[in-house]
């Protein structure tokens, strides 16, 4: 997910799913996931499960992994470093709460990729892309249910961040099919999307897919 640096051109912003904090059926969340990643182009799965045990979060990544793998997409696993290099993961995203980003790179190795939450704050981004970070996060930019969330960034962060730094950005928090052009016109790198997906009304595939005609603006 890291970006080349171009005078001339910007690479287009990509989609980056979050799965739901809870998934009750693996099996037909994995079927949903299998049509979503079918249906457009995905840089990232993050597997975000709050509350789970480990033992839950260990079968979610077996189970969707391959799928996300099938499609060259990479898997990321929310907060638990350990568990993401027990289990295989492409990397990690760790929040200003969890593990310190020295100790999820000592857990993770140098070539696994790690994603820190920096909510509204550039000095937090920018210590965190300065300390090694292969992307950093900025949100939630609009209202959302998938989490609580106290920041609310307005979108001209993007834009500085874009103009001024070389890690990549994420935006993220109740993104949807009619905000995901503004916010990747303001500067995002990716869009990180859970509930704009998954409760899509016309189904997870199909959101994907409106969601790649938007970001190509």
């Amino acid at each position: 997910m890291a970006r080349t640096p171009s005078v001339s051109a910007r690479p287009p912003c990509r989609l980056y799913l979050i799965t739901p904090p809870s998934i009750p059926d693996l099996d037909r969340f994995a079927e949903a996931l299998e049509q979503a990643l079918g249906a457009g182009d995905v840089a990232a799965l993050q597997i975000r499960l709050k509350p789970a045990d480990d033992a839950t979060v260990v079968a979610a990544v077996h189970k969707l992994s391959p799928i996300a793998r099938r499609h060259e997409v990479a898997v990321l696993l929310n907060d638990r470093p350990d568990l993401a290099r027990s289990t295989g993961c492409d990397g990690v995203h760790i929040g200003q709460q969890d593990v310190s980003l020295a100790e999820a790179r000592r857990i993770m190795g140098t070539d696994a990729m790690i994603g820190v939450t920096c909510h509204d704050d550039r000095e937090l981004a920018w210590n965190a892309a300065e300390a090694g970070a292969d992307y950093v996060a900025f949100g939630a930019f609009y209202p959302t249910e998938t989490k609580t969330t106290t920041h609310r960034p307005d979108l001209e962060l993007l834009t500085v961040w874009q103009e001024t730094v070389e890690v990549p950005c994420v935006a993220i928090g109740g993104i949807t099919v009619e905000t995901a052009a503004e916010v990747a016109e303001a500067g995002a790198d990716f869009i990180a999307v859970s509930s704009g997906v998954w409760d899509y009304p016309s189904g997870p595939a199909e959101a994907v897919r409106e969601f790649n005609l938007r970001l190509r603006f």
